[in-house]
């Protein structure tokens, strides 16, 4: 069974959640990257306004591929969430209630959205396609210098994640190692 979220993602809505929970997200999110993250950060520490607003706002951790004739956006599948682990600070204390990647977190991460009450979902590597398939409308945001890492504003419907890390500092993986879990 799957829990299905309507954005904005709320903090009240984190609470209801827990690792191993399958769910379908409708609504805005945003796309940020390595290098997106990189530049929100300085524009962070330098007291800058950012060109969009991170409260309450779910980050997808994507860039797109090139768009094929006839489609509204390329392959848009996860990419690794650890390379975002070093930003997670500031990303969060800004106000994110959400970030969809894929792999595990560090402890310290781990403990930073338990901290911010915020949520880490994965979302499923190798289908980007299907990730794709869940964009009803993409389009350019911010730092449009980046390229693919640019910042883009999605609506999605349906889009299918994981909890892989709750507020209450649980893990999936763990879970899963641990065999407390299984996922069917």
């Amino acid at each position: 069974m799957s829990i299905n979220i309507s954005l904005p993602f709320s903090r009240s809505k984190a609470k209801d959640l827990r690792a191993g929970d399958r769910c379908s997200i409708s609504g805005t999110i945003y796309s940020a990257r390595d290098k997106a993250h990189q530049r929100i950060c300085e524009m962070l520490k330098n007291g800058e306004t950012l060109p969009f607003e991170l409260e309450g706002q779910v980050l997808y951790y994507m860039g797109p591929s090139p768009t094929p004739k006839g489609k509204l956006v390329g392959a848009a599948g996860p990419t690794t969430s650890s390379r975002m682990d070093a930003f997670s600070e500031l990303i969060l204390k800004a106000g994110i209630t959400a970030s969809i990647g894929k792999g595990k977190r560090s402890i310290e991460t781990r403990r930073l959205y338990q901290k911010y009450e915020a949520v880490y979902f994965s979302g499923f590597g190798g289908a980007g396609a299907l990730a794709a398939s869940k964009i009803v409308d993409i389009k350019l945001e911010a730092f449009e210098d980046l390229g693919p890492e640019a910042v883009y504003k999605i609506e999605v419907k349906d889009f299918p994640i994981i909890v892989v890390n709750d507020i209450y500092g649980e893990d999936l993986y763990e879970k899963l190692r641990n065999n407390i879990i299984s996922i069917s």
